[in-house]
């Protein structure tokens, strides 16, 4: 088949894999079959997992990419963590998840949902101690326990935990700051930041912007960063001088902070032992 050069989102390759498909190789019809029912694999995965998982060689991923249009393998698989990063049901759609459910009723509904989100979280702070890991833990804690000032960031549904975190560390005479951005003031509060300092930030998709503009005025300053997001995925990621990543509790696609407020707790109190 002819290289393909104008592939620029994934709707566009599944529509261009399919339409050549019989032009392809039998190894690479193998990797179009897997590619098209495996998406989540693809955006999450390594080469190498990939191809063990497909059955094929590493090299063959490559030539499949390239017979697409891309230069390698990596570029193809930005496709798929895009895609999946824009994937966020609206709060419309939710609330229209749980009228649908015909096991809530007027009479029980409350009862079963906390039912519900009370096991959901459960096995999210279960995850969580399981999988978290101890090195990271205690890197985290030693670029606070020598910062002069940790600054926290934080906006929309993960600002409770920023606040929190800043109460919780002032209360045991850590200075902090909680980068609130009162007034519209973010770009004041950022000039605090110094390179002695540590920021910590808390971000989930869809990973607002204010938070970025703080990431970058750490990275300008060379201050540490620990970052608290919910995807591997996420952008703000590679700046990170620690990342950890949290898999919340999720009922009708309503995502809890149970496990993070979890582990910014721990995390605060290791501070004063």
């Amino acid at each position: 088949m002819t290289k393909i050069t104008t592939v620029s989102s994934l709707e566009e390759l599944n529509s261009e894999i399919t339409q050549n498909f019989s032009k392809l190789s039998k190894r690479l019809q193998q990797v179009a079959e897997y590619v098209l029912e495996n998406p989540n694999g693809i955006a999450f995965g390594t080469v190498v997992m990939i191809a063990k998982d497909a059955t094929v060689h590493p090299s063959t991923l490559i030539r499949f990419a390239n017979a697409f249009g891309f230069t390698g393998f990596s570029d193809m698989q930005k496709l798929f963590q895009k895609k999946l990063l824009q994937e966020s049901s609206s709060y419309e759609d939710r609330i229209k998840l749980v009228q649908d459910d015909a096991n809530l009723d007027q009479k029980n509904a409350t009862s079963k949902l906390l039912d519900q989100f009370s096991q959901a979280n459960s096995h999210a702070l279960n995850y969580l101690k399981d999988n978290i890991n101890a090195d990271d833990l205690e890197q985290a804690r030693m670029i606070l326990s020598k910062a002069d000032t940790i600054h926290v960031k934080a906006v929309r549904r993960s600002f409770p935990i920023a606040s929190y975190l800043a109460y919780l560390l002032n209360h045991i005479n850590v200075r902090c700051y909680l980068l609130d951005g009162v007034g519209g003031m973010h770009k004041e509060q950022e000039h605090l930041i110094r390179k002695n300092d540590a920021v910590i930030v808390i971000s989930f998709h869809p990973y607002a912007s204010e938070t970025q503009s703080t990431v970058d005025a750490a990275i300008a300053k060379g201050t540490p960063i620990i970052l608290f997001t919910d995807s591997p995925l996420s952008p703000l990621k590679e700046h990170a001088t620690v990342c950890f990543t949290v898999k919340e509790a999720e009922v009708y696609s309503f995502r809890s902070l149970t496990a993070t407020m979890c582990l910014v707790q721990s995390l605060a109190i290791s501070l004063a032992h």
